[in-house]
């Protein structure tokens, strides 16, 4: 039985999965709406979900994805009532494994008329995205935050944190304090298209290295298992998926290796 249930600590309606691996989230402007809807569809036959990525949601993948997973990030790209009520979970992004720390830049030549419409943005220029968001500062906050999105959705979707794999042991037990349902430990060898080379290749800590110390972060709080741990960042096959889920991680999220199904033999960032 490979089924897992994510976000069933306070949610309502929790995410069922077949597999303990999801697609991560990649942006609408990196991706097509094709590549998005081919991605929804994919993970609806797999009995798995999907994650929209910077930029909001299209009606592309929100046709064909059981369950998607909404991400709330700095850049507020696209963000609205309307998408957080109906996506089936919400993930607040903190950090990201390519980039911890780090803010975004998004190229001019990714924003199409339909780009800059969802995201509020003049067509053909580069635009940086912030570090933080811009609406709390601390884990304090965050956990007002949380509440905030629960009321908004009525306790009915799982609250996702994703962290950067900098410091997995401390930002663990923060997310969990402040009332995550599931913790996403995105590691250093994750991909992005909107980082400095420095930050990708030289900052955070390898992937499965953060697995450990995220597992004892929720052991000491006694949550392990309460609350559901995904790792993501240079997952790339089944050994990979294997050595996770024994080190004490309830899923994995998958973006390059997604890429690669739909066709991408050579994903450059």
């Amino acid at each position: 039985d490979t089924s897992v249930v994510l976000g069933s600590r306070h949610a309502k309606k929790p995410i069922e999965l077949k597999i303990p691996i999801t697609i991560a989230g990649m942006s609408f402007g990196s991706l097509s709406g094709p590549a998005k809807e081919a991605l929804g569809r994919g993970a609806t036959l797999s009995g798995t979900s999907t994650t929209t990525g910077d930029g909001g949601m299209t009606e592309e993948e929100r046709g064909h994805s059981k369950q998607l997973v909404y991400q709330y990030l700095p850049s507020r790209y696209g963000m609205n009532l309307r998408d957080l009520r109906r996506a089936d979970a919400i993930e607040v992004v903190v950090g990201q494994g390519a980039k911890p720390g780090g803010g975004g830049m998004l190229l001019g030549q990714k924003i199409s008329d339909r780009v800059a419409e969802m995201r509020t943005l003049p067509k053909g220029i580069d635009q940086r995205s912030a570090s933080r968001h811009p609406d709390w500062t601390g884990p304090d906050d965050l956990e007002i935050k949380i509440l905030e999105l629960r009321e908004i959705t009525d306790w009915e979707k799982p609250i996702y944190v994703k962290v950067g794999g900098a410091r997995p042991y401390y930002d663990t037990a923060l997310a969990v304090k402040a009332g995550a349902d599931v913790v996403v430990v995105d590691g250093m060898q994750g991909g992005t298209a909107a980082t400095q080379e420095v930050f990708i290749e030289n900052v955070g800590q390898p992937t499965l290295a953060c697995i450990r110390p995220a597992v004892q972060a929720l052991q000491d709080l006694g949550m392990h298992r309460k609350v559901q741990l995904i790792v993501s960042g240079g997952i790339r096959n089944g050994a990979d998926v294997a050595k996770a889920l024994a080190l004490g991680v309830d899923a994995v999220s998958i973006g390059t290796a997604a890429l690669v199904a739909l066709g991408d033999n050579d994903p450059r960032w």
